[in-house]
């Protein structure tokens, strides 16, 4: 009587088991081989090729800082207007009317065509803001400033009384 596979022990293989695993193992070898093969005979990465380059573009320069313009509008002089606050305000945040007037003649800007609003209120407390102008061909060049307001500036039409500001303004005898 002929034993079946199963009747065997365990440590007994079939030779068709020992050709498959040896076939089984001899395709893993070869198809290793091959992909190392084929790894070695990969494609280099393509080089690029020169383009025509482009002229390289300019920098943009700096805006030159704005300066005074005599023959310019009041509009014109905006910008160096708030460059003359914005600098008397760094050095002195606290900045009085006196100072912000000292600064804008020092920069050039005409002291008798200046107005300025007072520090203090009628009943002699620090001013919320101060207010100070530059009539300039008609038109007046208005700033304000003070811890409630912070600095604010534009061009405003001259008044029909020939001022920049309203109400009773202090004397700039200094």
């Amino acid at each position: 009587m002929q034993k079946s596979p199963r009747d065997r022990p365990a440590s007994v293989v079939s030779p068709v088991r020992r050709r498959s695993s040896s076939v089984g193992l001899g395709v893993v070898v070869v198809l290793g081989a091959l992909g190392l093969g084929l790894t070695g005979c990969a494609q280099p990465a393509p080089v690029p090729t020169p383009t025509a380059t482009q002229a390289p573009t300019p920098t943009e320069t700096p805006a030159a800082a704005p300066v005074l313009q005599p023959g310019g509008t009041a509009a014109d002089n905006l910008p160096f207007f708030d460059t003359v606050n914005a600098e008397t305000l760094a050095a002195n945040p606290a900045a009085g009317g006196q100072a912000i007037i000292d600064g804008l003649v020092a920069a050039g800007f005409p002291k008798a065509e200046m107005e300025v609003s007072s520090d203090t209120t009628s009943i002699g407390e620090p001013a919320d803001s101060i207010q100070f102008s530059i009539r300039w061909q008609g038109q007046c060049i208005l700033g304000q400033n003070g811890p409630a307001t912070g600095y604010h500036s534009s061009v405003v039409p001259l008044l029909d009384t020939g001022r920049c500001l309203i109400g009773a303004t202090r004397p700039i005898d200094w």
